[in-house]
This record gives structure tokens, sequence and C-alpha cells, in this order.
């Protein structure tokens, strides 16, 4: 549902740890390359279907909690209709919401925004942002204007997109404004992901000296691959994320914001 976009690099002793990754990292939300895969919602006949959501989602618009397997993250969800072009996605663990999604279609019925509170992290700051689709295909006669398929076009985010890092002699110090983080060493182990909830881990390797690949795992299986490289000017990460769980692939840029 998520990924934790957090990287290393081991840089040779004689620097003495010095790492081109140190420092906090900002996404720049206008290089996002989104996923080629759409997102299809369907909303008719009081349910709503979310086809490419992990899990998939199929539940009754009528406001209540219902229960959700297959998801660490979440264990129950529910949707309410707010008028006929806006829906509330909501989802809880614990009697906790962990995650809440508001859906509005635009009058002509060819783009969709979602605004996205993201708090599933037991500690720090929520997740923010606001992402724009458009209208890749229409729903069946009769549904929702939310129904149909949709394509990713842009995404804003107070909080969502920044990440601080510190190499240390053999691995890095990783951590967000959302309480996750790692301590890990560049020797292929799997380490834990401190405050994720669903208890993944973290393996990096170098692949040279300004290039890094972190694996990500739950529960020994590999959900998320990321291939970050610093580029000469020091001031730039190119990020390639490969989300083996969706069968889905997306690149960004990170901009240095501090030392």
């Amino acid at each position: 549902m998520k990924s934790l976009i957090l990287v290393s690099l081991l840089w040779p002793l004689s620097l003495a740890a010095q790492s081109p990754f140190d420092g906090t990292w900002v996404v720049k939300p206008e290089s996002v390359q989104f996923p080629k895969k759409r997102e299809v919602y369907l909303l008719q006949n009081g349910t709503y279907t979310c086809a490419s959501c992990v899990p998939r989602l199929e539940l009754k618009a009528d406001g209540e909690d219902h229960p959700v397997a297959g998801s660490p993250y979440f264990s129950m969800a529910r949707v309410r209709v707010i008028d006929d072009r806006t829906i509330e996605i909501t989802e809880k663990q614990n009697d906790k919401t962990v995650y809440m999604e508001t859906d509005t279609v635009s009058p002509d019925g060819n783009t969709l925004v979602q605004k996205i509170m993201d708090a599933a992290a037991p500690e720090g700051e929520p997740m923010t942002a606001n992402e724009t689709l458009e209208r890749a295909g229409a729903g069946p006669a009769g549904s929702s204007p939310i129904s149909g398929s949709w394509q990713a076009q842009k995404i804003n985010s107070t909080t969502g997109m920044t990440v601080t890092y510190h190499g240390t002699a053999d691995g890095l110090e990783a951590s967000n404004r959302h309480g996750e983080g790692y301590t890990a060493k560049f020797d292929g182990r799997d380490y834990p992901i401190q405050g994720d909830p669903a208890h993944c881990t973290v393996s990096l390797k170098r692949i040279n000296a300004n290039t890094i690949e972190e694996t990500d795992k739950q529960d020994g299986a590999v959900h998320y691959r990321v291939r970050m490289t610093v580029l000469k000017d020091g001031k730039s990460i190119v990020v390639r994320e490969t989300d083996r769980e969706r069968g889905t692939q997306m690149s960004y840029v990170m901009e240095k914001e501090t030392q």
C-alpha cells in the first residue's frame, strides 16, 4: 500500500564514512514518472470495488466498517458516499484510523483528485498528499462517475516525500518524518525497518560509489527493489523503483535539502 523510500551507500573507509547520500532529500513531484498500470474502480448498486488495490477491495458503500483480509497494515475498511462525485475511504487497524482517502471526480468526469492521509506508522507525522489522475476508460452504464480506469498524472505532498540518510563506516542510517527508519550494513543481510507496522526488513547492496540497491521484504518475500544513483553534482538522486507486489515500475528525482 505504501512504499518506504529509504536508501543507503557504502563509502570507502578512507573517506571516514563520508557518503554522497548524507543529508535530507526531498522528492521533486514534477519528476515522478508514474507506473503505466492503471487504477480500476467501480461503484455500482451500493458496492465499491478497487480491482487494482492490494489487497483487492470489494465493500458495501454504506459508511460502515467491514473486515478486510490480506493486509498487514489494516483489517477494517469503510466506504462512504459523500455526493454523486465524491467518496471517502477509511482503513483501520485495531480501531485506529491508519489511512483516509477522499476521491472527487471533476464535473466533466475526466479528472479524479485523491486527497490522501496515511498514518500507518505508529509514531511521527502522518503522510498527506494530493494525487491527480486522468480517465483512461469509462465505467459500466449506470455506475458512479468514480467508476472506470484511471492513469496517475501528478502528485503533490506536504510530508510524504522526505528522507534523511547518515553514512556509517560499513552501512547507513535512514529515517523519515513518519517515525520509520533503519540501521543497516552493506552485507546483503536483512535488517528490520523500525516503526513499520508490517515488520518489514531491508537489505542493501553497493553497485558502485554513487549507486546502491535496496531490497524490501515482508515475511521474507521481496516487495520492493529500489535503485538510487547520486548524480555528479551531488545535489540530486535518480530513483528507479520496482513494486513486485503490484507488478509496476516508477521513477523520480530527489533533491538535497540539507547537509
